[in-house]
């Protein structure tokens, strides 16, 4: 027999047992992620989930409808002013909500004084012994717009941190709606009517938060 008539078969891979074994758990694995992979739809609730907690977002959503709730429930400036001199605590059960300082919504025409980093000075009619004062940005400091409809709890966020966020993206979506474009820079003397709500600490000391303002 010559050398060109030995046929040489090429070997085949031999899959070993420990290969199939391998194998077929790679298998199961990558069946597994795909069972447990959620599709989610960009700006769908799910989506919001998955980023994490957005003050912005939470604030656009809640606004509107703490806005509407002041408006409703808003009590003239010299009607408020005149319970609270009366009766403080039966004041803040009537017109109020929350506990120890409870937030009161207010509506008011005025005179704008002196003003410091956008939080002016406001004399009303028939409201005698009571500063009140409005904040009108850039800055809005508090938490009185979160607090107002006394039904936004702490136990509604995973933390502290978020709590306060949720009061900060409220403040920046009131900005957006209420004080884009506003000029705040020569108010002093002007006439303001303003409806806003204001945290009570000291019943002759009023910084008014607002979600409305018209300077007439």
């Amino acid at each position: 027999m010559s050398a060109n008539d030995i046929s040489i078969t090429p070997m085949k891979p031999r899959l070993g047992r420990r290969g199939m074994i391998i194998g077929a758990a790679a298998f199961c694995v990558v069946a597994a992620i795909a069972l447990d992979t959620t599709v989610v739809t960009i700006g769908s609730e799910q989506d919001t989930r998955v980023a994490g907690f957005s003050p912005d977002a939470y604030g656009a959503k809640e606004f509107p409808r703490i806005r509407k709730d002041i408006e409703a429930r808003a009590v003239d400036a010299p009607t408020l002013a005149s319970a609270l001199t009366t009766d403080k605590k039966a004041a803040a059960k009537k017109y109020g909500t929350g506990g120890a300082m409870p937030v009161l919504p207010v509506k008011l025409t005025g005179t704008v004084g002196e003003g410091k980093s956008g939080i002016y000075d406001v004399t009303v009619k028939d409201v005698e012994n009571v500063r009140i004062r409005v904040q009108t940005g850039p800055a809005i400091n508090g938490t009185d717009l979160r607090d107002a409809p006394g039904d936004i709890a702490f136990g509604e966020f995973k933390n502290q941190i978020e709590y306060q966020d949720a009061g900060a993206g409220i403040n920046r979506a009131m900005k957006a709606e209420v004080l884009e474009g506003f000029d705040n820079s020569d108010l002093t003397g002007k006439t303001i009517s303003v409806t806003g709500v204001f945290k009570l600490i000291n019943p002759k000391m009023w910084l008014i938060t607002p979600v409305e303002v018209q300077v007439q």
